[in-house]
């Protein structure tokens, strides 16, 4: 969150993503209740699932009006860490207090955190923050840090500035405040704007730029699966895996695992400078500043205060090493790598079953088939397809599944790249509007000869920020 400066997509009226399984399937994550409805209590609400152990756990139970269990959280207060970046390094406006009116419990369950606004226009809210800053899976194990949460029922310009998060800092920045990002962050839940979508990142490397690309970071997002973010309780989380080659970070909203980020999408120095160490958890709900600014800026007279942030539950699991919970049911898509290790370059390689990406979305489609494709692309976006193999032939045509709605002088490039996705294209072909986000047509293109095995790299180039397409499927032709 000390970055806040997301690419803003322009089309957010995309249809909600179907849900696949994550590691730890339903038995994990709590399911959606309707705007209003009174959380689930524990033990039942909360199993701690086979191979899995808790070492976290906050339900917020306590009498309205009361606060946090000071056991394990801190409030963090005023407008910076003292002697730190002012406006936590955000530029967002608000001064965070303790006043039960910014953060409370509700006396059924959950946390509020409340902006408040005074009658001379100044903005108060709240921000807890774990006092363990130690949150890090064994070695050769997984951690998962999850949160039941809704964010504040408010949308349109009402909900102007409006900046909920829930994420984790590397424990090495308390008491430092300057070395971010390269102690890492991963925001687990960030929204903007009353939008319908769940933002997740990963932060660490040197900034600006980087081998993380900030201050964005590595970031992805995904409209909230059935009810909106604003009406009705989500599960977003983290999974942090040691156990896979190379490491990952992977990011949820229910079930749904829209975003993973991997240990060899950066350099190792950088990845070891982020992970070699524990995090801190954080709650907060910010106003204006860098990220809200990226989608028509801060609050306004329009902005009505007293919508809070509602949080159900916080909690840390752990698995060792080796062990994982199987799915309770088959997955809705494709494994990202085939048995084998390769994926067949001739037959369609369904674009949502990437191994790594930045800036994509997954949704539905109606597309024949059904299943999900690939939406919210604008320029700068990419994913990677390992072990795709051509053959001991040379295939010379790229053939791809994609539909448009952008509007009038709104297009870019599909480009194809092998083993890097800086490296020069070997084929691309242009889209503009296909007269809707839904309207599919297959688009070929001829390309240099490619044989053997390549991971390819799906980059997507536009003159304008809007976005320009939607993918389904792709594949290759001799």
């Amino acid at each position: 969150m000390p970055s806040g400066t997301e690419r803003p997509s322009l089309r957010r009226t995309v249809i909600a993503g179907l849900s696949t399984l994550g590691v730890l399937a339903a038995t994990v994550t709590a399911s959606v209740l309707p705007a209003g409805a009174a959380a689930p209590r524990s033990p039942a609400a909360h199993p701690v699932p086979s191979g899995w152990s808790q070492v976290f756990l906050d339900e917020f139970d306590g009498p309205a009006g009361s606060g946090v269990d000071t056991a394990d959280w801190q409030y963090t207060t005023g407008t910076s860490y003292p002697g730190g970046p002012a406006n936590f390094g955000t530029g967002e406006i608000e001064t965070m207090t303790a006043d039960p009116s910014n953060v409370s419990l509700d006396g059924a369950g959950n946390l509020l955190i409340t902006p408040r606004r005074d009658a001379a226009g100044n903005w108060t809210s709240g921000r807890v923050e774990t006092r363990r800053s130690d949150f890090r899976p064994p070695a050769g194990g997984t951690l998962r840090v999850e949160a039941r949460v809704r964010m504040p029922d408010v949308t349109g310009p009402a909900a102007k500035g409006y900046w909920p998060a829930f994420w984790m800092l590397g424990g090495p920045y308390r008491g430092n405040w300057w070395n971010w990002p390269g102690i890492g962050e991963l925001d687990i839940l960030e929204n903007v704007q009353g939008i319908n979508q769940v933002w997740s990142t990963m932060h660490c490397g040197t900034s600006p730029g980087g081998p993380c690309n900030e201050t964005t970071g590595i970031g992805g997002k995904q409209v909230c699966p059935g009810l909106s973010c604003q009406a009705g309780f989500h599960t977003y989380a983290v999974e942090w895996d040691r156990s896979t080659a190379p490491e990952q970070m992977r990011f949820y909203v229910d079930t749904l695992n829209y975003h993973t980020v991997r240990a060899d999408q950066v350099d190792a120095a950088t990845w070891a400078a982020a992970t070699g160490h524990g995090y801190f958890l954080i709650l907060n709900v910010a106003m204006g500043g860098g990220f809200p600014d990226a989608f028509g800026g801060g609050p306004d007279a329009g902005t009505v205060p007293g919508h809070p942030m509602t949080v159900d539950h916080v909690r840390v699991l752990q698995s060792p090493g080796g062990t994982t919970t199987p799915p309770t049911t088959p997955p809705t898509t494709p494994p990202t790598t085939p048995p084998g290790g390769h994926r067949d370059a001739y037959a369609p390689i369904r674009a949502e079953t990437h191994d790594a990406q930045s800036g994509l979305a997954v949704e539905a489609t109606t597309d024949t088939g059904g299943g999900q494709d690939v939406t919210s692309i604008a320029n700068g976006d990419w994913a990677r397809f390992s072990g795709v193999d051509f053959g001991s032939g040379t295939a010379g045509q790229f053939l791809a599944r994609v539909a448009s709605g952008a509007t009038g002088g709104v297009s870019g490039l599909v480009e194809v790249r092998l083993d890097s996705r800086t490296g020069p294209p070997v084929g691309s072909f242009s889209v503009a509007g296909t007269g809707g986000w839904q309207n599919w047509r297959t688009v070929p293109a001829n390309m240099t000869a490619v044989g053997g095995v390549h991971d390819v790299y799906l980059t997507f180039t536009s003159g304008q920020p809007a976005d320009f397409v939607n993918l389904n499927w792709f594949h290759f032709a001799r």
